[in-house]
């Protein structure tokens, strides 16, 4: 089994979901961070995680890594949720993110705001104020999703 399967089978067993792993530089210091999302859904929205958890993966996690470290010299292990606006970079961000507020460029420059309504094979569906859209995935150039105060 590879790492990534490894702490998906952890994230699982806490009832949670992988949303993603990244392995950023910040401040001259490597982070090795895991980023979890609830299962559950209240009202079209992805219900939070809650504190309790991310230590407990985090505990869970760390031993892993131990004995198959993610990357080589000194890093920090860093579990949490990946925040109310955060980057969509594949697919499966998306899905993830159905029924969110998304902000969005196009390879042609074009920019869309509106609801993430739908996912189907490689096709990504907005509701714009106006209308409803339709975009290729490979025909985004950024994504985010974004909360309005």
């Amino acid at each position: 089994m590879s790492l990534q399967s490894d702490i998906n089978s952890f994230v699982s067993s806490v009832d949670l979901e992988l949303y993603d792993t990244l392995i950023v530089s910040e401040n001259d210091e490597t982070i090795y961070r895991v980023s979890v999302i609830s299962k559950e859904v209240v009202d079209g929205k992805r219900a939070g995680i809650s504190l309790e958890s991310c230590v407990e993966l985090t505990h869970m996690i760390s031993p892993l890594l131990d004995v198959t470290p993610p990357v080589s010299g000194d890093y920090r292990l860093e579990v949490g949720s990946p925040g109310i606006e955060r980057k969509l970079t594949t697919i499966n961000h998306f899905k993830k993110s159905i029924g969110d507020r998304v902000a969005l460029y196009s390879i042609s420059k074009d920019k869309i705001r509106g609801i993430l309504t739908k996912v189907e094979g490689s096709k990504i569906f907005i509701q714009s104020e106006d209308e409803m859209l339709e975009l290729e995935f490979n025909d985004i150039a950024k994504a985010k999703t974004y909360f309005e105060w």
